[in-house]
């Protein structure tokens, strides 16, 4: 059988630890090339991860006729020109999130990707959870009643520690936004995919003035994006939510987790990249919180969606089709970007209930 020839854009660490290794380990798909902006630097992890091919011209890779996919590894600025790229030369693609820098960039690539008939994949991971499987699951089944709240979070010391350094993530040109977009995009993604779709939504965010180091030069900079991004959101049915995510805060033992309530229980799934996969459940009548039984994987302690995650998209290419069960495509990115933007939008203008004060009231007793 003829094998998925796929080309890898970008050399960063996510593209090291999930897209290469992680379509390898699918047995009909092979890696021919990766490409990178510095030559010795792609030369050296193409060499470390068995990878045949360098390049350092994404346009060029995109019109191989030899290559039938590519996936997209890089900073978020890049994403449309490279997938409009991939998609005019007829590529299946593979984005990671978010798909872009606004709202009408994303429509662009959607429209682009329409117009190839090509698959379309977003990267939002922690699909491909157990946990988060079970709860969907159980709560199609009616496990806890019908539910009223959900409640999605992460939160993290990571962005404020004195050794943390600036990369693209903490630069406004490079990235459109900082943990809304980065840890946010797969929250929303995930409220889409249990509950169904975000109607209205209200927001804030908060950059915590500072400089540190960046990475790439080594001299000081600001750091420019958001840290908190908190939300409250309305989904189909009247079911409410929050959303939180930091990375200047910290959390109670849960780093990242999705709860959802209903009317008789509740289910809370950890959020991870498979190291830490749980899925609990409570109930009024017995509060404390229980787990429920996972697949063995689930407690492997290793990053299992990461390789689950690529090799759906292989699937999806070798059969022309998305799993819609779990695979997320980019009208979902385009569902994500939607609520970011307008989160950003609340952010600008908030509608402040101002309080009364100095107004002496009548104490019974004094």
């Amino acid at each position: 059988m003829k094998k998925l020839r796929v080309a890898v854009l970008g050399t960063g660490a996510f593209a090291e630890a999930c897209h290469v290794p992680g379509l390898q380990s699918h047995p009909g798909a092979e890696v021919v090339v990766l490409c990178g902006r510095n030559s010795a630097r792609t030369r050296a992890m193409a060499d470390r991860l068995g990878v045949p091919e360098i390049s350092l011209d994404y346009e060029q890779v995109c019109a191989r006729k030899d290559i039938d996919a590519i996936t997209i590894a890089t900073p978020n600025v890049a994403h449309a020109l490279q997938a409009k790229a991939a998609f005019s030369a007829g590529k299946h693609v593979f984005c990671e999130k978010p798909l872009g820098m606004n709202v009408q960039e994303v429509i662009e690539m959607v429209r682009a990707a329409e117009r190839s008939h090509a698959i379309h994949q977003v990267a939002f991971t922690y699909r491909y959870l157990h946990g988060v499987q079970e709860l969907k699951c159980r709560l199609l089944k009616g496990d806890i009643g019908e539910p009223y709240h959900v409640r999605v979070q992460y939160a993290s010391w990571e962005g404020v520690k004195p050794d943390a350094k600036i990369g693209f993530r903490e630069k406004r040109d490079c990235a459109g936004a900082g943990i809304l977009y980065d840890v946010g995009s797969h929250l929303f993604d995930l409220v889409g995919f249990i509950i169904g779709p975000i109607e209205a939504v209200a927001g804030s965010t908060l950059l915590i003035p500072r400089e540190r180091i960046d990475h790439r030069t080594g001299v000081l900079a600001q750091v420019e994006t958001d840290d908190i991004a908190s939300a409250w959101f309305v989904c189909r049915d009247g079911i409410q939510g929050h959303l939180f995510a930091s990375r200047a805060t910290p959390n109670s033992g849960d780093k990242a987790y999705i709860e959802v309530v209903g009317r008789e229980g509740a289910l809370r799934a950890s959020l991870s990249r498979g190291s830490v996969d749980m899925l609990r459940v409570s109930r009024s009548t017995h509060p404390g919180w229980e787990q429920v039984p996972l697949p063995a994987t689930a407690s492997d302690g290793k990053p299992h969606c990461l390789g689950a995650m690529m090799r759906s998209f292989v699937d999806a290419c070798l059969r022309n089709r998305l799993n819609h069960d779990v695979d997320a495509s980019f009208y979902d990115g385009l569902a994500v970007q939607r609520t970011m933007e307008a989160v950003q939008e609340s952010a600008c203008r908030p509608q402040w209930i101002p309080l009364e004060s100095g107004v002496r009231c009548n104490v019974p007793g004094e």
